[in-house]
């Protein structure tokens, strides 16, 4: 089974079990985040998880042995169309310089690691409108000088 058959299995039971992202990450002992991009075939799960997120929504070893591949990690380079997607590209457009500059300063030459990462999705009530909070954490990674 690819990893695009299994999203759309997890994607059916999760949605004819009414459940949310979070709850399955509850059920499964992984953050929100981190499941739900193992899900969409992002990322891989060890045997234990993967066979809980199969035995939360009633999948089978098909889908287990798919969620335990590992993916091939690529995008595509057009800007995509959905708005909310869109808008986080937008942000690194404005604000891409100035976050490499500012990480730069404070780090020195080098990136934040997508490997040693973690990033929470958090909703702040106000007045005004609903905040979404975005939260991530990277391990930074020097550049190697030789």
């Amino acid at each position: 089974m690819d990893k695009e058959m299994m999203t759309a299995k997890i994607l059916e039971a999760k949605s004819t079990k009414g459940m949310t992202w979070e709850a399955l990450a509850s059920a499964i002992g992984l953050s929100p985040v981190f499941t739900t991009s193992a899900c969409f075939g992002s990322n891989s799960m060890t045997e234990d998880k993967a066979m809980a997120v199969c035995e939360t929504l009633g999948l089978d070893k098909e889908v287990a042995d798919a969620l335990q591949d590992c993916p091939y990690k690529s995008w595509d380079w057009s800007v995509p169309q959905d708005p909310l997607i869109y808008r986080f590209y937008e942000v690194t457009g404005v604000y891409g310089d100035t976050l490499k500059a500012l990480i730069h300063e404070k780090f020195g030459d080098g990136i934040m690691s997508a490997i040693d990462f973690t990033m929470a999705v958090d909703k702040e009530e106000n007045p005004a409108g609903d905040r979404v909070v975005v939260t991530m954490s990277g391990k930074f990674l020097p550049y190697k000088k030789w």
